[in-house]
Formats: C-alpha cells, sequence, structure tokens
C-alpha cells in the first residue's frame, strides 16, 4: 500500500523540524570560529570544544552546505557569513602551491597533516563551486573548475599526490574515487555538463566495473579491469559507500534520461541495503567480506552515521521513482533506527558512532572524520524529496 499523503507530510515536518531546529543551529552556535576563521570541527555532544584541530575536508563540507543552504532554501545572512567563514579561511591557508590540500591545520592555519590522497581537494572545490553561486563570485567557479581539472590528472595515479606503487602491489580501482569525481562534477556544472560529457561516462563506467550483478554485490575495491581481486581487499564490501554511488548515479541518469543507468542505480541501492542490514541488531554493517570471511578492519560490524544517512534518502529516492512499497518500508526502517540510536533528543545534531548493538561509543558529535555533512544533507535532500511527494507534479530529483 502506498504511503498517504498524511503520512508523507508527517515525515516531512519532521525532517524539517530535524534538520532546521536542532541539527543547523548546533553547528551555528558551537562550530564558527569567528575570529580566526573556519570551523571548529572536533565537538563534544555538549557542543564544547575538545580539540582545536582544523579538517580541511570537514572545513570544504560545511562551506559547501551553508552555501547550498543559502542558495537553494533561504537568502539567511547568516547562512552565507557561514559559508564564506570557511572559504575564505581555506583560500588563505589549506592549499599549498603545488595545489595540494592539507588534511588538518591548526586553529590560526598552520599546517599540521598531508593526506597522500585527493579527498581534501575535492571538498574544497566543492566548496568554492557551490560558493561562487551563493555570492556572485564566477571568480571562484573558475576556480573550482581549474582544481576539478588538475584532481582529474590526479585521481587514478596518486603517485602525482605522494603515494609511490610498489612491485607487490595489485593494480586497483577504489570505488570512493569515481564516484566523488561524478558528484563533484554535479556541483560544478548543476545545470549543463556538456563539457564534461566526456569525464561524466568514464566515472559511470568506473563506477559499474565494481558491480557484479550475478552476485548482487558491489565491491569496494577491483581490479582496472572491473576483475575481482583475490584478497581481503578485494572480497571487502562498504554497503554505505554503495548505497552512495548509486543515489550519485541516480542523480545522473535522470539528468541524461537513461533508464538503463536508473535500473541499476535502484538495484545497487536494494543489493547493497539487503547484504548490509543486520537482521539481528538493526542498522547497516560498514564493512562486509563478500565469501563471509570475518572482514579485516576491526571497526567492520559498527553502526557509523554516515552509512544510514546515504541510506534514507537513497531509498526516498528509489520510491519517489518506482512508486514501490519495498523501497518505502526500507526507508522508515532506516529513518526509525536513526532516530533511536543516533538523533541526540538533549543536545540536537547526531551521535556518528555505535557497536553493533546500538550502543553509542562516541559521544562527541564532530571529529577528524565527522562534521556538519553527512546529516544535514541527508535531512535537507530527504526534505527536499518529500516535498516533491506532497506535490506529486513538481520534480523529484535534487
Amino acid at each position: 500500500m502506498t504511503p498517504s499523503p498524511v503520512a508523507i507530510a508527517a515525515y516531512r515536518r519532521k525532517y524539517e523540524r530535524e534538520l532546521f531546529e536542532r541539527v543547523i543551529p548546533f553547528w551555528l552556535q558551537y562550530s564558527l570560529d569567528r575570529e580566526r576563521g573556519g570551523y571548529f570541527n572536533c565537538l563534544d555532544r555538549d557542543g564544547s570544544l575538545y580539540d582545536t584541530t582544523k579538517h580541511v575536508w570537514l572545513q570544504g563540507r560545511q562551506a559547501w552546505l551553508f552555501a547550498k543552504l543559502y542558495r537553494t532554501v533561504e537568502s539567511k545572512p547568516e547562512w552565507l557569513a557561514a559559508a564564506r567563514l570557511g572559504v575564505d579561511f581555506l583560500q588563505h591557508f589549506a592549499i599549498r602551491p603545488d595545489r595540494r590540500a592539507y588534511f588538518s591545520l591548526t586553529e590560526d592555519g598552520k599546517p599540521i597533516q598531508l593526506q597522500r590522497k585527493i579527498f581534501s581537494e575535492c571538498f574544497y572545490t566543492m566548496a568554492l563551486a557551490e560558493f561562487s553561486r551563493a555570492s556572485d563570485r564566477p571568480d571562484l567557479l573558475a576556480a573550482a573548475r581549474d582544481e576539478l581539472a588538475t584532481l582529474w590528472d590526479w585521481a587514478y595515479d596518486w603517485s602525482y599526490v605522494g603515494r609511490p606503487v610498489l612491485a607487490g602491489q595489485h593494480p586497483a580501482q577504489s570505488l570512493a574515487v569515481p564516484m566523488i569525481l561524478l558528484n563533484l562534477i554535479e556541483e560544478i556544472a548543476p545545470d549543463d555538463a556538456s563539457e564534461y560529457a566526456v569525464e561524466v561516462e568514464d566515472c559511470i563506467r568506473r563506477i559499474l566495473l565494481h558491480v557484479n550483478s550475478d552476485e548482487q554485490l558491489v565491491y569496494e575495491t577491483v581490479a582496472p579491469d572491473g576483475s575481482q581481486i583475490a584478497s581481503p581487499q578485494g572480497r571487502l564490501l562498504n554497503p554505505g559507500h554503495a548505497i552512495e554511488a548509486g543515489w550519485f548515479l541516480q542523480h545522473w541518469a535522470q539528468r541524461l534520461q537513461r533508464e538503463d543507468l536508473s535500473a541499476d542505480a535502484i538495484a545497487i541501492v536494494r543489493w547493497s541495503f539487503a547484504r548490509g542490514w543486520d537482521d539481528e541488531y538493526g542498522g547497516i554493517f560498514y564493512f562486509l567480506d563478500a565469501e563471509g570471511y570475518s572482514p579485516t578492519p576491526l571497526e567492520w560490524s559498527m553502526k557509523l552515521w554516515w552509512v544510514q544517512c546515504e541510506a534514507l534518502y537513497a531509498h526516498l529516492l528509489n520510491f519517489s521513482l518506482t512508486g514501490d512499497r519495498d523501497d518505502w518500508d526500507a526507508f522508515e526502517r532506516v529513518d526509525a533506527y536513526c532516530f533511536e540510536h543516533f538523533s541526540d533528543p538533549k543536545f540536537g545534531e547526531w551521535f556518528g558512532y555505535c557497536d553493533r548493538q546500538g550502543n553509542v561509543t562516541h559521544r562527541f558529535k564532530g571529529g577528524p572524520y565527522k562534521g556538519c555533512f553527512h546529516v544535514p544533507r541527508a535531512l535537507l535532500l530527504c526534505w527536499r524529496l518529500l516535498q516533491a511527494l506532497e506535490t506529486p507534479n513538481t520534480q523529484s530529483v535534487a
């Protein structure tokens, strides 16, 4: 049975309250560093600061989020000011002369750590693109395009970012790289991506190399030709990443009017959820082994906030396209788990880490890997989609 308009409206109000009354105010109140710029990421349960380190990829994500809110929800000056605080800090301190971005900085912008990855650069670029539109700064969009061109050169050869290729390594491709690049192109070119047509198709092709339709699995790491790597790394499943990749693909399927890609994206979300859901305790596992061995990451059985966040939107997006009750039921199942285990009724925002049984293991709301991004992005996307479902003639894909 299709959910009633009353049920959809109730969820819309729920997500609206959670986003605008309990999540966004938390970050506005506690994270903004108005003295030195940027954001404090390491916030305890009640918002108190336990470490002044500023993590660059979280700076970029938070700047993007506030610019997106300003441009697409309401032109609140405080949202634009919050976004500017992050972008200015990043431009002054995060980028080296060789275009690499640091991973972490002191509160006044001195470098602490440089990773041999490209993700800090990706989220810096995403922040530039969204803030350029929010602030009417075409020069920043041009800068974002330049950054994307550099990232494209680095993406599949990390020797450019200081990671050597060793003789015993098996050639491999991570799902994270093509999916984040595909999302980055969506952010840089939300209206007309024709100049990136080749890059978009390359990202889609590379993502689909990870999908084994016969097994109904999405592998986190595969050989460059898509074949499986016979190792724990090659057997590793990351249901959250796969689900996130599914909705990234679905956005492009709708833009490109590709029914085949849409069907693939729907299946990726459904398969990954079916494999990843913990039938005993609820929630989606962080990692699994495709052949049933114990996954080598020690945290494999934990339930992480971002994994559940990606599933919330992906299932709702599937339902908006299919009308299938199973997709709606999956959304409701994840929603119930999230609001029981992650949402903090006392101080707002969400916890990030639970053990397999659903007990909170880390009380903080922000750390080196959790910031103002996955929770508000998922709530925003779901809220907008629920609005569209209330009014069926509106556009359903964000």
